[in-house]
């Protein structure tokens, strides 16, 4: 099994999954991280100058077609991967990765390795309060 996690640092989970410029991609065997490399995200540093149609959406952040475009080409990097942990994220953002089959888990675990193995372990809470 892969686990991505948004970073910028590559130790901690950022907070924001529009803004953090890469994923660091778990490998897990026998409960175990066995692997883990960094892949390059796209987010608002390559969307530049883009506007979010959506401001009005009662659905909340990313919904309209050219966020869900954002969101495909975000998730492409981690298309192998069967979770995403990020530490806050839209709404449209979550639903996208759902939609490609990748589950999004919104945490307030700081660490990566700690809330990798809270995901194994069947003890990370989805905090989907945090959605925006």
């Amino acid at each position: 099994m892969k686990i991505a996690a948004i970073t910028d640092d590559g130790q901690t989970i950022s907070q924001h999954f529009g803004r953090a410029p890469y994923y660091i991609v778990v490998t897990i065997e026998n409960n175990q991280i066995v692997a883990r490399e960094k892949r390059n995200k796209l987010g608002h540093a390559q969307f530049g100058g883009e506007t979010h149609a959506d401001q009005n959406d009662p659905r909340g952040h990313g919904f309209d077609a050219t966020a869900q475009d954002r969101h495909t080409r975000m998730a492409e990097a981690i298309a192998d991967c069967q979770a995403l942990l990020c530490g806050g994220m839209g709404a449209g953002a979550y639903e996208s990765m759902r939609a490609r089959g990748i589950k999004p888990v919104v945490t307030d675990i700081s660490l990566i390795d700690e809330a990798v193995n809270a995901y194994v372990d069947g003890k990370i809470v989805d905090l989907v309060d945090k959605l925006h």
